[in-house]
């Protein structure tokens, strides 16, 4: 199965192209250029360098969240897009699954966590079951002191957040190489095929961003909309 992955929830997108399993070539776009500038030409070399016409795909994997809210835009756009115009299948994966599936660590829990400003992370928890990782605790944001608190020894922990959360852990958390933190395309195109031949299918016209959270112009919007009017009333 042609297999062209996405990822795109970082600053430094990637990109991939599998047979089934099996990364025929991985490419890291431009980290000083934003995803909307570099990701279709970037599709257009990796296609070129493995020998694919856009017809040859037959299945786009993905990642829809959490991540930067312009990332996952623009990566489900161009996903969406490609599929509608070549007849692709798509599969929307779970930034955090992509990241705790990576890691190499063979503990049996796998944290993994997300930068969600505003002093809070995306959290989400797994377990294994055999070569499989199951998610045991649903993706939540919460307040980084309070996680920290919750994480116990020799669990492991994966994402770009340790890069300054990581001497903070408590003592016996079992932490991947720094090279295994960022969700990488290859990762994702593997996993977006253990869950095709798993059986999973979603619609095309379905496949949307999952942000956990409202943007910060959404929030300020909201605030406006529910504040209480101040009218005056002119005097008799």
């Amino acid at each position: 199965m042609h297999i062209l992955a996405l990822e795109t929830t970082e600053r430094a997108a990637s990109l991939a192209a599998l047979d089934g399993s099996q990364v025929l070539l991985a490419k890291r776009l431009d980290p000083k250029r934003r995803s909307a500038q570099t990701l279709i030409s970037g599709i257009s070399e990796l296609l070129q360098e493995v020998g694919w016409r856009p017809a040859d795909i037959q299945l786009i994997g993905l990642t829809i969240g959490p991540g930067s809210f312009t990332g996952l835009r623009v990566g489900v756009t161009a996903a969406k897009t490609l599929a509608y115009a070549t007849g692709a299948e798509v599969l929307g994966l779970n930034t955090l699954e992509v990241i705790a599936a990576q890691s190499s660590s063979d503990s049996a829990a796998v944290w993994a966590v997300l930068d969600a400003q505003r002093s809070q992370v995306y959290a989400a928890r797994f377990g294994r079951d055999g070569d499989r990782l199951v998610q045991v605790r649903e993706t939540k944001i919460e307040d980084i002191e309070a996680w920290l608190a919750s994480v116990q020894p020799e669990v492991s922990v994966s994402g770009p957040i340790l890069s300054v959360l990581a001497d903070r852990l408590p003592p016996g958390t079992r932490v991947p190489i720094p090279e295994q933190w960022a969700p990488q395309a290859e990762h994702v195109g593997r996993i977006a095929f253990q869950h095709y031949m798993l059986g999973e299918r979603q619609n095309l016209w379905q496949l949307v961003p999952h942000y956990y959270r409202q943007s910060a112009a959404e929030e300020k919007l909201a605030q406006r909309d529910s504040a209480p009017l101040n009218v005056s009333l002119p005097r008799a």
